[in-house]
This record gives C-alpha cells, sequence and structure tokens, in this order.
C-alpha cells in the first residue's frame, strides 16, 4: 500500500477521514409493505421501529443469497440501502415476488449524494461544524440532521472497528460543502484505497466480491442479517435446516498472509487439498473462506507464493501505519 493510503487509514483508525460514498435506494412503499418486504428478507423488518433499520440478505427459494441490504422504517415507505452494482438486479428480484400485494418500489438514488466521516474522532469533527449527533444514533439507523439551511439524512453505519456516520444530501453541491467543511476541520479525506483496506481490516464482507450467488447465509459468517423468530420468509426452509442440522463445511473469516501478495480468488490448500479461498486482499490481510475441519487444524494453508494462517474478525488495529 503507498504511503499515502497507509497515512489514510491511520487517520480512519486513529482520529477521522472524510469520503464520497455511493450508495443505491430503494423505496419500498404501498399498504402491504411491511409484511410483504418480512417475508422477503432475513431479518425481521417487521419488528422496526421508526428511524430504526436492520442489516438482510435476500435469497432465492434454494437459500442462496441474491443480494444484501440496510432497510430502515420511515413514515410513509421502507428505505433499502444497497450497492449501486446491486440496485437493478434485487429491485427486479424483488419485484417478481409482488404478485397480488399493494406495494410499489422506486429507485429514490438520486435524492442521495453521500458523504461519510468515519472514525473515532468523527463525533468531536462534525460538532465543529455544528453538527451534533442524535442521542440515539446507534448503529443501524437513519435520522434526519440540519447542516447549512439543507436536511440531511444521516445513517449510523454497522462499522465493528471504528465509528462510521454516512450523510446523504439531497443536491450533489450540499454533499461537496459538507465535504469541504469537515476537511478543513481536520478531517483527512481518504482514497478508495484506504477505504477498501479498512473494510477488508474490519472484516465486513462485500456482495459481489465476499458474498456471490451461490453463497448460503450461515457460510458468510454474518449472524446480524439473520432473525430465527420471524416468521416465513423466501429462503426460510434451507436457514432453518442448515441450522438445526448445522450443515454447512465453510465459513467466512480472515487470514494473515506471509510471503507474496496473492490475488483475490487465490485458493488455499492444506497437505495439497483445497481446502478455501481468498476473496479480498489488502497487503498481508485477506478475507475469504475455509473449510471448518481445516479450520480446527489451526494450521497455516498454502497457497502459490505464500501461506495464510485463519484470524479472528475484525483485525485489531495495527499499533502503526498498517503493514500493507
Amino acid at each position: 500500500m503507498p504511503t499515502s493510503a497507509q497515512s489514510e487509514l491511520s487517520a480512519l483508525t486513529r482520529s477521522c477521514g472524510v469520503f464520497p460514498v455511493a450508495s443505491a435506494f430503494l423505496s419500498v412503499a404501498g399498504q402491504d409493505r411491511l409484511r410483504w418486504l418480512n417475508g422477503m428478507l432475513t431479518n425481521a423488518v417487521k419488528d422496526l421501529a421508526p428511524g430504526r433499520g436492520c442489516y438482510n440478505f435476500a435469497l432465492n427459494p434454494q437459500g442462496r443469497i441474491q443480494g444484501d441490504c440496510n432497510a430502515f422504517l420511515r413514515a410513509d415507505d421502507i428505505l433499502l440501502q444497497t450497492a449501486p452494482a446491486q440496485l437493478t438486479a434485487l429491485t427486479s428480484f424483488l419485484d417478481h415476488y409482488i404478485i397480488m400485494d399493494n406495494v410499489t418500489l422506486a429507485d429514490v438514488t438520486t435524492n442521495f449524494h453521500g458523504i461519510a466521516i468515519v472514525g473515532p474522532s468523527a463525533t468531536q469533527t462534525l460538532a465543529h461544524i455544528g453538527i451534533t449527533l442524535p442521542a440515539d444514533c446507534s448503529p443501524i439507523s437513519l435520522h434526519t440532521v440540519a447542516y447549512n439551511g439543507t436536511d440531511l439524512t444521516l445513517i449510523a453505519a454497522h462499522s465493528p472497528l471504528v465509528p462510521r456516520f454516512e450523510f446523504f444530501a439531497p443536491a450533489a453541491d450540499s454533499a461537496a460543502a459538507l465535504l469541504s467543511a469537515l476537511t478543513q476541520s481536520g478531517a483527512t479525506p481518504c482514497s478508495p484505497e484506504s477505504v477498501e483496506a479498512l473494510r477488508i481490516l474490519s472484516g465486513v464482507p462485500l456482495y459481489g466480491v465476499d458474498i456471490r450467488d451461490r453463497d448460503l447465509p450461515q457460510e458468510t459468517a454474518q449472524t446480524h442479517a439473520l432473525n430465527f423468530n420471524k416468521g416465513c420468509y423466501l429462503g426460510q426452509e434451507i436457514v432453518e435446516r442448515i441450522r438445526s442440522r448445522g450443515a454447512v463445511h465453510r465459513t467466512f473469516t480472515g487470514f494473515t498472509l506471509s510471503g507474496s501478495v496473492p490475488s483475490p480468488g487465490t485458493p488455499l490448500t492444506l497437505d495439497n487439498s483445497p481446502v478455501g479461498e481468498l476473496t479480498s486482499v489488502s497487503g498481508h490481510l485477506a478475507l475469504g473462506y475455509i473449510r471448518h475441519d481445516a479450520l480446527a487444524k489451526k494450521l497455516p494453508l498454502s497457497f502459490d507464493g505464500g501461506t495464510a494462517t485463519p484470524a479472528t474478525l475484525p483485525f485489531p488495529i495495527p499499533a502503526t501505519s498498517y503493514d500493507g
């Protein structure tokens, strides 16, 4: 990792950094929205209080993950936040299951221009420009805050290592003004490379990279996406069968690497037998999958050019700049 990106990662983990954040937003409206969406996603959407959210998978009938999203309850709709690359496929997937339901889906992404501020001093930096976080600003939640005459949508994000707050303005110039103010108040502007390094350090999987449409929910180790008391939903039978039988053979985890830096997709072997793969790599840290029987042996795994040692997620914050 270049020195500049190492410095940015240090800011993200020790003070705070800022960067534009791209999210896609889908509004789910109609009088049947709560019942219907609760039957489409893996978490308990029906139990949300106004302004509260939850992380979800969307599964096909075979229990394979077709996408992920945060769902937030608002007064007149449920707002889904997902990655822009997922929006078209996720919308089409959900729309396919609207049969006789009073439900409408609307892409409202153009109303959301995002800036993220991340790090242990984020709250103080926001206060310096006149933004006081709501008292109930816990992950995963949605709020409205005023800044410079504009109402911003604030999402307190799930972030295992350091606080992360995402602000979405209705216009691009308002988002740019917020980014400028935060930078002038001491937040470090961060590149996509350092933001990706923080994601890997935090152990947060990315759909399309670490989670694919062939993966089962329990393989991903994202237990906060699942609710086992909510009732029926698409793919639930498979999820419940796995829970009762403990039938998955692999799990998502972290790895520390030695030797050459491998590419994502690199297979892992133990005693010359395939036991896993690396899905995301940043320097000498990686995310990926390993078979449970190989993990239990607590031995380094081999790849072409080095070894990978399983590690608990999230990784600890480095004592010095990230060794990339």
